[in-house]
């Protein structure tokens, strides 16, 4: 795996686990992916012309898990984590990574699980967050699925 020294000396980067990150990376994608469910009703296909609505039961434990694992994180890494984001949306660069965890932590105004999982393409973010320092989940994975 690269370091972050590796890659650009006096750029500081995240200090958070790059492992709890890829985590929630995981679980990120698993929500995304997930088959959300059709709720039951009395009525039949070819009176709704095959109109299905999705529900949200599907994935709520998968949301709930995530959340639980994102608020058990220590302030400081929460806000590293809204500052990944951040970096891999493009708001910020790695040179700006002091002033985007300064931010995360100024404009907390509710629970980051809440706010992270409000972001739809939050896997992506973090990976280019992370990306943006060098580093990967391709280790994590390795691990994880092999």
């Amino acid at each position: 795996m690269v370091k972050i020294e590796d890659v650009e000396p006096d750029i500081p980067g995240p200090e958070i686990n790059p492992d709890k990150v890829c985590f929630i990376i995981a679980k990120a994608r698993e929500l995304e992916a997930e088959d959300e469910g059709v709720e039951a009703d009395d009525s039949n296909p070819t009176d709704d012309d095959f109109i299905s609505i999705l529900s949200d039961k599907g994935y709520r434990p998968t949301r709930r898990e995530l959340a639980a694992f994102i608020d058990a994180l220590d302030d400081d890494e929460k806000a590293e984590l809204v500052a990944l984001a951040w970096t891999g949306r493009g708001d910020y660069g790695a040179r700006e990574w002091r002033v985007a965890v300064a931010e995360a932590r100024a404009r907390r105004e509710r629970e980051t699980s809440a706010y992270l999982l409000g972001i739809p393409i939050l896997s992506n973010y973090l990976e280019d967050g992370l990306a943006e320092f060098g580093l990967s989940c391709g280790d994590f994975n390795a691990r994880e699925m092999g």
